[in-house]
Formats: C-alpha cells, sequence, structure tokens
C-alpha cells in the first residue's frame, strides 16, 4: 500500500469509455490518479473528479509542451486514446503522431512504465487500417527508452461500449438480417470487467512490464452466436440470420452506420475489421493474474441491465471532442469568425423555474424533442445518410446532462445549472451551429425561457443552408416552448415571440479557452 500512495499513475483518455471506468477502479484500489483529457470542465463532470487522490490535467497529446507537463511527476502512464472516433481519415496518421509524442513526453518526464490497450492482430496481411494502426500505435509505444506492457483485446462488451451498441441496435431493430460471411468469423470477445481487472492488475505485477499480452474471454464465439444470444437474453423473438457472399463489410459497414448510432466513419473500419479471425495466441496473462473471466451471455445480461437501470457508467460517445468554436467566445474581435446569423425566441412562465429545467435537460434520445419530432428524426436521417452521427446516438443519461456528453447529433458545450445549457451542433453542416437554453428568474419570480440558435456559415453553401432552413425555426421553437411549458406544469404569461435584433447573449463568457479551460 505503500508504493500506491507514493505513485502517481496518468490516465491518458480519462473521460473515453474505458478510460472513464479504469480511473474510479484505480483509485478504489489506493492508487493516486492524475486524469488527463483535452478539457477539465469535461473532466470536473466525471464522479472520480472529486475524489482526495484524483488530480486533473489538461492535455492535448498533439502538443507536446502540454502533454510533458501532463506527465511530469508520474510513474506510469495508461495509453487509451484512439483518433478513428474522431471521424478523421487520417486517423492513422494522427493516432503515428499521438503515440510518438507520448514517448518523447514520457521519456522527458522520467515516466517509468507505459500500459497501452490495443487490439488483437491476426496473421493475415490483409489486415483493416483499424487493426494495423492499433499494431504500429504498440509498436511505436514500444520502441523508446520507457518500457510498455500492450494488452490486446478484440470485441469488448459491455453497457455502451461501441462493440456492444451496434449489437444491441442490430438485433433490436431486425428482425431479418442479411450478412456478409464474416457473421460466421470467429473472435474472444472480453468483458470490460475483465479488461479492467488486467489493465488495473499491470500495476500490481512488475513482470507484466515490457510484455505483451492477448486478452479475451473464456471461449471462442462467432458474431452469429453473439446475435443469438443477446436475442434470448433481451427476450426478442427469434432473428433470422442470413450470410450471403455477395455482401461485401463495407457495404455492411455503411448499412450498420445507418441504423445503428455509430456513424459511417467509426462504423467503416470497425466492420473492416471482423472480416478477420481475432483469438488469443497465447494465454501468459491467465497465469500472471489468475480470474474467473466472463463469458459472452453474462457479459449481455449484465450490460441489459445497466441500461435499464440507467446506469452505464461511460459510453463509446463520451470520448468526442470538445472544441469551442472561437466565433462562440466573448471578446474575440469580429475578424476571428464573420458572420454569425442567429435566431431567437423568448417565453415567459408563471414560476416553476426549477420544473422547466428538468425538463429541459431531459431532451433529446428517447425523450425526445417535446416539438416536431417528426422533423428532428428526418434531419437525423438526413445525416446519416451522408455519413453523421445522426439521432440515433441518443444519450448517456435520461435526466443527467454532463459537459462533453453526446445528445443526439449535438455535444453538451456547456451546463449552469437552472441557468443555462448549450449545445453544439455535430451533424454534417455547411458551418458550424449552436443551440442554446437560456433561463432567467424575473423579480417577480417568473421564468423567462430564451432559445437561440446560432450558425457561422461556411460559404454560400452555408448561407442557403440557413435560410433554407430559417422558416421551421418558428414552428419549432414555438412549438417546443409551449410543450415544455405544458409538461412542466407552467403557465404561459408571455409569448412565445421571435427577438429582434442582436443576439440576446454571449454564447461563451471569458477567455478563448472557453470549455477546454
Amino acid at each position: 500500500m505503500s508504493d500506491r500512495q507514493n505513485m502517481l499513475i496518468c490516465v491518458l483518455g480519462s473521460t473515453g469509455y474505458v478510460g472513464g471506468r479504469l480511473v474510479p477502479q484505480l483509485l478504489d484500489k489506493g492508487w493516486k490518479v492524475r486524469a488527463v483529457g483535452r478539457s477539465k470542465a469535461k473532466l470536473r463532470t466525471r464522479p472520480y473528479s472529486f475524489h482526495k487522490n484524483c488530480e486533473l490535467a489538461e492535455a492535448d497529446l498533439f502538443d507536446s509542451e502540454s502533454l510533458q507537463e501532463a506527465l511530469r511527476g508520474c510513474d506510469a502512464v495508461y495509453y487509451l486514446v484512439h483518433s478513428m472516433q474522431s471521424g478523421s481519415s487520417d486517423f492513422v496518421k494522427k493516432d503515428r503522431q499521438a503515440a510518438q509524442n507520448t514517448v518523447y513526453a514520457a521519456e522527458q518526464a522520467g515516466v517509468q512504465r507505459i500500459i497501452y490497450l490495443g487490439g488483437m492482430v491476426p496473421d493475415d496481411p490483409n489486415i483493416s487500417h483499424h487493426l494495423k494502426s492499433r499494431a504500429e500505435v504498440g509498436e511505436i509505444l514500444s520502441s523508446g527508452s520507457v518500457p510498455c506492457t500492450v494488452l490486446k483485446a478484440a470485441v469488448i462488451l459491455g453497457s455502451g461500449s461501441a462493440s456492444f451498441e451496434i449489437l444491441r441496435y442490430l438485433v433490436d431493430r431486425l428482425p431479418v438480417m442479411i450478412t456478409p460471411r464474416w457473421v460466421r468469423t470467429e473472435s474472444q470477445p472480453i468483458s470490460i470487467r475483465d479488461v479492467l481487472f488486467y489493465l488495473s492488475g499491470c500495476l500490481e505485477h512488475p513482470e507484466t512490464v515490457g510484455e505483451s499480452y492477448d486478452i479475451g474471454g473464456p471461449f471462442f464465439e462467432t458474431y452469429e452466436k453473439l446475435f443469438r444470444i443477446y436475442q434470448q437474453e433481451a427476450g426478442l423473438r427469434k432473428r433470422f440470420i442470413i450470410p450471403v457472399p455477395f455482401v461485401s463489410p463495407k457495404l455492411s459497414s455503411y448499412w450498420l452506420g445507418f441504423v445503428s448510432p455509430v456513424p459511417v466513419s467509426l462504423a467503416v473500419p470497425l466492420v473492416l475489421g471482423l472480416r478477420n479471425r481475432v483469438v488469443c495466441k497465447d494465454y501468459r496473462i491467465r497465469e500472471i493474474m489468475p480470474h474467473e473471466l466472463t463469458d459472452c451471455r453474462t457479459a449481455i445480461r449484465r450490460a441489459l441491465n445497466k441500461i435499464q437501470q440507467e446506469v452505464v457508467d461511460t459510453c463509446w460517445s463520451d470520448a468526442g471532442t470538445l472544441e469551442t468554436p472561437e466565433w462562440a467566445i466573448c471578446g474575440d474581435a469580429g475578424y476571428s469568425g464573420g458572420t454569425v446569423y442567429h435566431s431567437a425566441y423568448r417565453v415567459k412562465l408563471e414560476g416553476c423555474a426549477d420544473d422547466l429545467w428538468n425538463k429541459i435537460i431531459s431532451i433529446g434520445g428517447d425523450e425526445g424533442w417535446y416539438c416536431c419530432n417528426s422533423l428532428w428524426s428526418l434531419r437525423g436521417w438526413l445525416d446519416k445518410l451522408v455519413g453523421g452521427v445522426g439521432l440515433r446516438r441518443g444519450r448517456r443519461h435520461p435526466s443527467d446532462l454532463s459537459i462533453g456528453d453526446a445528445l443526439d447529433f449535438w455535444r453538451v458545450l456547456d451546463v449552469q445549472p437552472g441557468e443555462r445549457l448549450l449545445l453544439l451542433a455535430e451533424m454534417k453542416l455547411p458551418g458550424e451551429a449552436l443551440l442554446e437554453f437560456g433561463l432567467e428568474r424575473t423579480l417577480a419570480g417568473d421564468t423567462e425561457l430564451t432559445m437561440t440558435a446560432r450558425f457561422l456559415p461556411r460559404g454560400l453553401e452555408g448561407m442557403f443552408y440557413w435560410w433554407g432552413v430559417y422558416p421551421f425555426h418558428a414552428l419549432v421553437f414555438k412549438g417546443m416552448a409551449r410543450s415544455l411549458a405544458q409538461k412542466s406544469g407552467c403557465r404561459i404569461m408571455e409569448g412565445p415571440e421571435l427577438l429582434e435584433g442582436p443576439a440576446p447573449r454571449c454564447p461563451i463568457p471569458g477567455s478563448k479557452g472557453g470549455a477546454n479551460d
């Protein structure tokens, strides 16, 4: 225990799916942890941020100076980041650069070891770019003077994981599945609990320093078998799975991106990786860390229970970047952005500010948008059609929102309880958009709700887009205001009315860093 009190463990990617669960586990075991992410504001919303042995640090893996500062004084570093989540087409290049920067920063900071969670790589020269990149990152992290432990996993099953969400949406929504041949490819899925057990256990076993291990569950499973297990555990009618030779993995990835919350940019590399048989080549780590592994049925059952109980700890979409547009920051010179269009509607309600706020932060997901849900669904469908995230991404929790959370095709940029919710658009747009809900209490005890859309167009296409959707704002905002009032039990005193003139308030007050401070 003395070693744990004197050592500082850094977790790069602390707001991601795995990192967000590893940090509290390390803290529970008595380690001192430095949770690192690109946004301190996002880190502060995590429950572990209040732990006495946890400190928060902001760093960008593409900024060597900030990365070195984040690693300074740390004994071990967990590397749990992946650029593929961003949807960037050059994720391979970004992953390579981030890994190289980490190696250099770790050497400069005097770190004793690196622990990396990568992917299992099959013995096949025709593997996907995704699997090649995961292998390359492991090689880069192991190439420096700081020894690196590499853990390689295939499919990770747990509530909120991308693999589980793909499985869930396919089986829930499709009674008949026309699939490519990969549906009968074997893999060795592993429960997120077992992944965390091995990750945290590496700190307790010095013999793992500088080694590479495969980690997998107790059994080989085909994807078809996983579909069947999910169907049974979810209590669904029998699903018909028809493998055919003419459906390519790439074509199926586009279909998958369309029917599931996972965007096409993420679905393509994931599905292309499913062509290969990925199973453990060695089981040495089981001898070092004896542990009763979780079978797939139990893992799926636990994940479904978490979803039903609304206690999903982290989600695959948590890893999205949180970058405040410069034009949204108060005090920026006019030339920093350009012409920003806005549309604002205000309604005055009798009291009930708390009830109204509770409805506002429950917006989206299964609750919907309180008005014109068919229009929102159409917009989500169109977004999916062009490779965007669409509406099916939903939200992490039905009534709780934190900075950095995904909310349908938005991301939460700022939350000030009882006062303001600010959303940044992540759908495909010819520009950048913000949506703000603001509450103000009057001296008489009434409540004013203002809903403001802001848009920075990109070229003529952006201008045409804004004026094309502008007429719908009155329909949507007025309808939302009335519905929010009705669901909150509030009486409308004035409005909803269009606010003329400049935007009623500045989206991001303070410094240039905005939500990243």
